[in-house]
């Protein structure tokens, strides 16, 4: 993560560059006026619609929790949903349009499912099975390969058996304790 870090100042001076050069292109086909009336108007939309996804997610989270589910997708969703509201409330009129579209239901699920996968890579598979349920696992059917002896602890540990007919089960890995 932190390698990623330098190149914030850079993507922020050209997301602000990008947005003076979006809002002059625009002001001068429908006027200054009208651009600076667009991007005040999209900001008004936008704070209100950050109190109402706040509220949103508030409300999925508490629900899960009450009903003692995982509440990960609810987590996810608004976050997305929140996200969508401040690039919203954001003055601007590129960062208005990307926010628009996070709060586009499909544009919604697929930004939440990346976020779900991102999520799930950066934490542990017990907190990513209590934050979003059982994990869905894909088996692919074909020959098996021979594989390689691993060891715990110096003791040779059985190669993987196929089990209940090849189909996908239920269930979590446990890796065993380091010392």
């Amino acid at each position: 993560m932190r390698r990623y870090l330098r190149f914030v100042p850079p993507a922020l001076l050209l997301a602000v560059v990008l947005e003076l050069a979006v809002f002059v292109g625009v002001g001068r086909v429908i006027g200054f006026g009208s651009a600076v009336l667009l991007v005040f108007a999209a900001s008004l939309l936008g704070l209100v619609l950050l109190r109402r996804e706040g509220m949103r997610a508030w409300r999925g989270f508490r629900s899960s929790v009450e009903a003692r589910q995982p509440p990960g997708r609810q987590v996810t969703d608004g976050l997305v949903g929140l996200l969508g509201a401040l690039l919203l409330a954001t003055p601007g009129l590129v960062s208005g349009v990307v926010g628009l579209l996070l709060l586009v239901p499909p544009v919604r699920r697929l930004a939440r499912a990346g976020v779900q996968r991102a999520a799930e890579r950066r934490v542990s598979s017990m907190v990513a099975g209590d934050l979003f349920g059982p994990r869905t696992v894909r088996v692919r059917r074909g020959a098996s390969r021979p594989a390689p002896e691993p060891t715990v602890d110096g003791q040779v540990v059985e190669p993987p058996q196929v089990v209940d007919g090849g189909r996908a089960i239920e269930g979590e890995i446990v890796e065993p304790r380091r010392p």
